[in-house]
């Protein structure tokens, strides 16, 4: 285990998370996940992008799943990144997700995407996320609410320039700016392809 992934940050550094569902009530359970990130002592200046629906990523011969619900949370935190992955972890628990398949349909998917300008590879969480640079429902809202953010490691860049490359950029749907209290368009309509989750 690294210790730059146990280790507290001297001062507050960003941090960036990716929120997804697509069971239950995917549009109250990612309500319900920002408003508990907004109460998080350690996590300061927390803002939440624009609500987009996406296409399911699916493995080969996977079966179909509902269109998901996405959206990143951007902010600072004094937390070493491992408690941020636990926190991650256990509002994943709160709101009942399980684990049976990968990329399985889920109650809600909290993804740790970057701390600061962190690159370490580890079993337990590799900074920043593996595939962000490749997934549209990460980069596109992030972009939208960071339009400076840049990704760290070998693979990142600016991140609106990555989200423009993604191949899963068509399926990126815009649904609300308001989505935290206003109302939402239909959440259930079929995205325009495949490819996000």
């Amino acid at each position: 285990m690294s210790d730059l992934l146990t280790r507290r940050p001297a001062a507050a550094v960003r941090f960036v998370l990716a929120l997804g569902a697509n069971l239950a009530d995917p549009l109250a359970t990612l309500r319900a996940a920002a408003d508990a990130l907004e109460h998080v002592p350690d996590l300061e200046g927390v803002r939440v992008s624009q609500l987009a629906r996406t296409a399911p990523v699916l493995a080969p011969g996977q079966a179909a799943q509902p269109d998901y619900l996405n959206a990143v949370v951007l902010g600072r935190t004094t937390l070493a990144p491992l408690a941020l992955l636990r926190l991650a972890q256990d509002l994943e628990r709160a709101h009942h997700r399980t684990r049976a398949e990968r990329w399985g349909a889920r109650t809600l998917d909290v993804d740790v995407i970057a701390v600061g300008d962190l690159v370490v590879a580890d079993p337990e969480l590799t900074l920043p996320h593996p595939r962000a640079h490749l997934r549209a429902f990460v980069l596109v809202p992030w972009a939208a609410a960071d339009p400076g953010a840049v990704l760290p490691g070998p693979d990142g860049g600016p991140v609106a320039a990555l989200a423009e490359r993604a191949a899963d950029r068509g399926t990126v749907r815009w649904l609300a700016a308001d989505w935290r209290t206003g109302a939402v368009p239909d959440v259930s309509a079929p995205t325009p392809a495949e490819g996000a989750g």
